[in-house]
């Protein structure tokens, strides 16, 4: 069956060359951030238990995942834990099957909580968190279509859990690729181990006026490791003197200055300090879906889907499949057609087939270049991610696709 590829020129003014643009990056701490990578985490290993005991990937969506804010009394060197965070995980699964239970809440426990140990080092889960499941069992109408057949030969593709969409673009501007990788700078390995001061929860706003770039940095610093309020002020320094000298001297063709922790109040000495590097750990909510999108971003001059993607089951669920599909197509087309910008939105109807998308838009901003030809190559490439789109099922389940 011919897919519904329709590629088209657009003729709006690139971001790039717009007179605003704004970008947003929530880190890996970040209590969004948290929720989102704990629900993608359960949602994994709950696939790799359900092939393991039988052999299929059973129903499950967990992206419903709520983290609520504790409360805490810090100070310099230190402070103490008063109410803990607490997490509620909910969304669907499959919980027995042919009335055998399978252990669903005890996988989705472990789970979360084994995921914010590893990203969070001065967080102690058995103190610091109180956790429940209240994941249920799955409908049955959407159940069915996991193994429910079109009628087709018998490798067809997975039917459509809903009438959704999926939104990618490439490539990332400068702006963009500035945000994400001061975020990544601060959070690896080499930075913590510079600056054990810093915490995992970092978001960085990008904004770009003409010629000129902000980027504003909201950074968690660990109170344990910070002594007194000089140590705070000198740290905050060396820090905005690392990021400038080790990534945007190097990366940022236009003007750039940072500012970090700009909510602070040096002359009452109120500065960004927690315990844990979370901002959850005093009152600041995470959920699933409130924080970046599948590319990692969150692009208010772009076109872009509000879905969320992590926790989502990778079999047939459009709100993941789509938006990283999206993302990888525009890539492509990008980078074998030289289109100065790519737009890629897919679209599905439930219970047909996630290779066969109601449609498929590509958007290319071709400039003085042959259009036909970039079309031909942009329609070629959709195809071929289409045909292939239940390879990205193992993709996931291995850890090797990022949606947040």
């Amino acid at each position: 069956m011919k897919r519904n590829i329709v590629v088209s020129r657009n003729d709006q003014t690139p971001v790039e060359k717009q007179d605003v643009e704004m970008v947003e990056r929530k880190g890996i701490g970040h209590p969004d951030s948290l929720a989102d990578g704990m629900a993608e985490e359960i949602s994994r290993n709950l696939c790799k238990a359900y092939l393991k005991q039988y052999g299929a990937i059973l129903h499950h969506n967990t992206d419903k995942l709520e983290l609520v804010g504790g409360r805490v009394k810090v100070e310099f060197g230190g402070g103490k834990i008063i109410q803990p965070m607490f997490l509620l995980l909910s969304g669907r699964a499959t919980t027995e099957v042919d009335g055998k239970p399978f252990p669903v809440h005890e996988i989705g426990k472990k789970t979360a909580l084994d995921y914010m140990a590893s990203i969070l080092p001065n967080l102690d889960v058995k103190k610091h968190v109180i956790i429940d499941s209240k994941i249920g069992y799955g409908s049955a109408d959407l159940t069915e279509l996991f193994s429910r057949k079109t009628g087709r030969e018998k490798k067809t593709a997975p039917l459509a859990n809903d009438t959704s969409f999926g939104v990618g673009y490439a490539p990332f501007s400068e702006v963009e690729n500035l945000v994400m990788g001061t975020e990544h700078l601060l959070n690896n390995k080499k930075t913590k181990k510079k600056y054990p001061e810093i915490g995992e929860d970092i978001k960085v706003m990008g904004m770009r006026n003409h010629d000129k770039i902000v980027l504003t940095i909201a950074a968690a610093f660990i109170s344990s490791h910070v002594p007194d309020f000089d140590h705070y002020c000198n740290i905050k320094d060396e820090v905005k003197e690392y990021v400038m000298k080790n990534y945007i001297d190097k990366k940022a063709t236009r003007q750039t200055e940072i500012h970090i922790n700009t909510a602070d109040n040096y002359q009452r000495k109120v500065v960004y300090l927690t315990l844990t590097g979370t901002s959850a750990e005093h009152g600041d909510d995470g959920c699933v879906g409130r924080g970046n999108r599948a590319n990692g971003l969150i692009t208010p001059s772009r076109k872009m889907s509000l879905e969320a993607t992590a926790g989502k089951n990778p079999v047939n669920h459009i709100g993941k499949l789509y938006n990283i599909l999206a993302n990888r197509i525009a890539s492509d087309v990008n980078e074998e057609t030289g289109a100065e910008e790519v737009c890629v939105r897919l679209l599905s109807q439930i219970g047909k087939p996630i290779d066969l998308p109601l449609v498929a838009s590509i958007e290319l901003l071709a400039g003085n270049k042959k259009f036909a030809g970039m079309k031909s190559r942009a329609e070629s490439i959709a195809n071929e991610h289409l045909a292939n789109i239940t390879k990205l099922t193992d993709e996931i389940i291995n850890g090797k696709v990022g949606v947040f």
